[in-house]
């Protein structure tokens, strides 16, 4: 079938050659085949090319080589898939098939190249095994230093968490011992006013005769009111400070008649009136509102007693309580001494007296309490004021507005 310079090449190939004609018979095969398949040369002649094709897809193999008759071409066989090849006792093995052609005379004659890849599978096996060993173990390598990373930062944390629970019990500490050192200079220099305005007085009245100049009696117990409630308003204060530092105070919400609040607070603080002051409130709101009557009533305190301290005499103090649908609204009016700009921006600091207020009796709590307060109700504030012309305050906190069943 070949020249006698090309038999040497075809019988001693390392690879597989088999010769088939149009109708797949074979027609030639070299050793390297006959050793691939277990066929001898005689039994590998005139075999249908069918016969190495594993069963499961025989039967597609006549359409394969009718298609490859029409339209011959070198190429290899697969593209990408597996192939495989079956030898004589049925076992298959994988393979490389590449196919080309040639014509002797006018007979198509087709030439198969088979290689088995059976060693190099087992390679790439071997290999994907290993690889598949080396990501697990990268895996599990990657997955101890996230571990550790996790506990090494969940002991960071809470190493800062210690920290920073250590260094707020400290500022609490320190904030409590500046507090307990500000009342000890607060109370000897707030209290001896009062306390001394008590004593003149009571000593004056045992002086009145029981009968006569009860004019002077009635001013002097007036004093003496007013500096007993002055000095419950500083214990007040400093008593609310306390528990609030401490997280010791919370809102407790309940039906809250706001119009017998307001008019129980102005009738308190009548007697702290000055000649001529006068209280002008307008309420429009439910008659129920949901709030903490405690807070609230000490906020209406706190903010209506400072427009009477920093009023003169003959003026009007406006209150205004509104309420809508969601939030009530509170604000209070005053024409008093009013607050510097510099002034506005430390005013709910603690301890802080605006520079205009130091002949004034107070502890510089006042505000920050409030402030305080308003936050346990979820409230804001605003505070606008000219030096000179007076200052309004605005408190706004939501609130249910429900009948009380």
């Amino acid at each position: 079938m070949f020249d006698d310079s090309f038999e040497a090449v075809f019988t001693h190939a390392t690879i597989g050659i088999i010769v088939s004609d149009e109708q797949g018979r074979i027609v030639s095969s070299n050793r390297h085949a006959h050793t691939l398949f277990g066929y001898t040369k005689e039994e590998m002649t005139g075999l249908s090319i069918d016969a190495l094709v594993p069963n499961p897809v025989a039967h597609r193999h006549a359409a394969l080589r009718s298609s490859f008759n029409a339209h011959p071409q070198v190429r290899s066989m697969g593209h990408g898939r597996d192939l495989y090849a079956k030898r004589k006792d049925e076992s298959i093995f994988p393979a490389e098939i590449s196919l080309s052609y040639f014509y002797r005379e006018t007979v198509l004659l087709t030439v198969a190249y088979i290689i088995d890849i059976t060693a190099k599978k087992e390679a790439d096996l071997t290999l994907l095994a290993q690889k598949a060993r080396i990501e697990q173990l990268n895996a599990e390598l990657e997955q101890k230093v996230v571990d550790r990373t996790h506990a090494l930062m969940a002991t960071l944390h809470q190493l800062e968490q210690s920290k920073d629970e250590l260094a707020k019990a400290l500022t609490v500490e320190r904030e409590l011992g500046e507090l307990k050192s500000r009342f000890v200079s607060m109370a000897s220099h707030e209290f001896r006013t009062p306390l001394s305005a008590i004593l003149t007085s009571a000593s004056l009245i045992e002086k009145y005769p029981a009968t006569e100049q009860q004019d002077k009696r009635i001013r002097h117990i007036q004093r003496i009111k007013s500096s007993v409630y002055h000095l419950n308003t500083i214990l007040e204060e400093f008593l609310s400070v306390g528990r609030l530092e401490e997280g010791r105070l919370e809102a407790n919400w309940s039906w809250v008649e706001l119009t017998g609040l307001i008019n129980e607070v102005v009738t308190d603080l009548q007697d702290m009136l000055k000649v001529g002051q006068h209280v002008q409130m307008q309420i429009n709101c439910p008659k129920l509102i949901r709030s903490d009557p405690s807070l609230l009533r000490k906020i209406v305190v706190n903010l209506l007693s400072n427009a009477i301290k920093y009023s003169t005499e003959n003026q009007v103090i406006d209150l205004i309580a509104v309420c809508n649908e969601t939030a009530f609204q509170l604000t209070i009016r005053d024409q008093g001494i009013g607050i510097s700009e510099d002034d506005q921006k430390h005013l709910f600091e603690r301890f802080f007296r605006a520079k205009n207020a130091t002949n004034f009796a107070g502890t510089g709590l006042g505000l920050h309490i409030v402030a305080k307060y308003l936050e346990l109700l979820n409230g804001t504030i605003v505070l606008t004021s000219q030096l000179g012309e007076g200052t309004t305050v605005t408190i706004t906190f939501p609130y249910e507005n429900h009948s009380a069943n």
